[in-house]
C-alpha cells in the first residue's frame, strides 16, 4: 500500500524528520489561502501515486498566493500516467544548496533492512544504480541491535556530506529507520533530502510503501489508503479477501495458492500466452468467493479466456465448480472457460463442469495449452 507524499512526510515529521511547512488543498481557492498563510514562495505539488510528476508538469513554483491559485487550478484535474490529480500539496519553497537521497528498504538476500544513500538526490534510485552505482552507499542494519551512530556516520562520509551536517544527518537516519520498522514498511525514502540555504537538512519529498500483510496491526495507517488511486478490480478483490494484481495479457487466471498461481502464469507464457492477472483465491475458497474472483477477472474487457487451476486440499473442487457456474450466471460474457481441478471431490467438480459444457483439463500443461489455443482462436 503506497502513501501519498503529504501522508509520508507527516509520518516522517512525527518521527522527528524535518519537513517544510505545508497543507493539502483540493481547490484553487484552498491553495491560495494556504500560500497566503505560508507567505513568500511556495511549491504546488500534485498528489498522485506515480513517479515523474515534475516532468509531467505536476510540480510548479509559485511566487505568491495569486500564482499559487492559478497553478493549482491548472494542476487539479490534470492526468498523470492515467491518474487524475484531485489534491495538491502546497509547501513553503526552500533554497536548495545540495540534494541527497536517503532510503530504507528490505534486502531479502541479506535478510536485513538496508539504509541507502546517494549524493545524487532528486533522481530515482534505479537510475542512479544503473548509471553511477558507485555513488550509492549502503548499510545493512542488524535487526537486533538496530542502527548505530557510526553506521549512519559511515553513510554521511560515503556520500561526502560536510561534517557540519553529520549530527543532523545521523538523527534523520535514525528517524527514518524507526519509521520503517514501526510502520511495517516495505520502503521509506526521502528524495530529496536537501541542505537548504540556511544550512538545515530538510526532507522535501518522501515516499512510504506499507506491507499490506501487516496492516492489521496499523488500523490508523490502513485508513490512509486512497481508493481513487487504485484499480477498481483491485478494490473489489480486496473486499473479498482475494490477492489480485492486474497485468497486461488476455488469459484470466484464477488459482488457489500463490506459488501455484506463479507456476500457472509461467506455463501460460511457456505455451505462448500472456496472463491478464495474478489472482489467488486462497485455501478453503467457497463458491461465493470463487464467484467474486471470476467477476473481478471478467471485469477486464481484454480477457479472452479464463483459466482456472485449483488444487483441492482445503478447497473442495465441487465448491469451486459451483462458484464458476454461479459467476457465469451473474456476468454477461461469452468467453471460453478452461478448468483443471485436482484434489478433494474432483470427480464431482468435473461432472458439474462437464454438464455445463466447460472445457476441462487433466494437467496444468494441458490446461495452459487449451487456454492459449482458445485465446488465439
Amino acid at each position: 500500500m503506497n502513501l501519498h507524499e503529504y501522508q509520508s512526510k507527516r509520518i516522517f515529521a512525527a518521527h522527528g524528520i524535518p519537513i517544510p511547512k505545508g497543507e493539502v488543498a483540493t481547490t484553487p481557492e484552498e491553495a491560495r489561502a494556504i500560500a497566503a498563510q505560508l507567505g513568500g514562495r511556495v511549491v504546488v505539488k500534485s498528489q498522485v501515486l506515480v513517479g515523474g510528476r515534475g516532468k509531467a508538469g505536476g510540480i510548479k513554483l509559485a511566487h505568491d498566493a495569486d500564482e499559487a491559485e492559478t497553478l493549482a487550478d491548472a494542476i487539479l484535474g490534470m492526468t498523470i500516467k492515467g491518474l487524475t490529480v484531485k489534491k495538491v500539496l502546497v509547501d513553503e519553497a526552500a533554497t536548495i544548496e545540495k540534494e541527497i537521497y536517503l532510503g530504507a528498504v528490505l534486502d531479502r538476500g541479506r535478510r536485513r533492512v538496508v539504509l541507502m544513500a546517494s549524493s545524487e538526490g532528486g533522481v530515482e534510485i534505479e537510475q542512479i544504480a544503473a548509471e553511477t552505482p558507485e555513488k550509492i552507499i549502503t548499510v545493512a542494519v542488524d535487526p537486533f541491535l538496530g542502527l548505530h551512530d557510526y553506521e549512519a556516520r559511515q553513510i554521511a562520509d560515503g556520500i561526502g556530506l560536510p561534517r557540519q551536517h553529520h549530527n543532523a544527518f545521523i538523527k534523520i537516519a535514525h528517524a527514518l529507520y524507526r519509521t520503517y520498522i514501526e510502520c511495517d514498511a516495505s520502503l521509506a525514502e526521502i528524495n530529496p533530502l536537501v541542505i537548504t540555504g540556511d544550512q538545515r537538512l530538510v526532507a522535501l519529498d518522501g515516499k512510504i510503501a506499507l506491507d499490506d500483510s501487516a496492516l492489521f496491526r496499523h488500523p490508523d495507517l490502513a485508513e490512509l489508503r486512497d481508493p481513487d488511486e487504485e484499480d477498481e478490480s483491485e478494490r473489489e478483490a480486496r473486499r473479498h479477501g482475494l490477492s489480485y494484481i492486474h497485468l497486461d495479457g488476455e488469459i484470466g487466471c484464477m488459482v488457489n495458492g500463490a506459488g501455484l498461481a506463479m507456476a500457472t502464469m509461467d506455463i501460460v507464457k511457456l505455451y505462448g500466452g500472456n496472463p491478464a492477472n495474478f489472482l489467488d483465491v486462497g485455501g478453503g475458497a467457497t463458491a461465493e468467493k470463487v464467484a467474486a474472483a471470476l467477476r473481478v477477472i471478467l471485469h477486464d474487457e481484454r480477457v479472452k479466456v479464463v483459466l482456472i487451476n485449483i488444487f483441492g486440499g482445503i478447497t473442495r473442487c465441487d465448491e469451486v465448480a459451483r462458484g464458476v457456474l454461479e459467476a457465469r450466471g451473474t456476468v454477461n460474457v461469452d468467453i471460453p472457460f478452461v478448468v483443471r481441478l485436482v484434489g478433494t471431490n474432483e470427480e464431482e467438480g468435473r461432472r458439474i463442469l462437464a454438464e455445463a459444457n466447460l472445457i476441462t483439463a487433466t494437467s496444468l500443461a494441458d490446461a495452459a495449452q487449451k487456454a492459449v489455443a482458445a485465446a488465439k482462436g
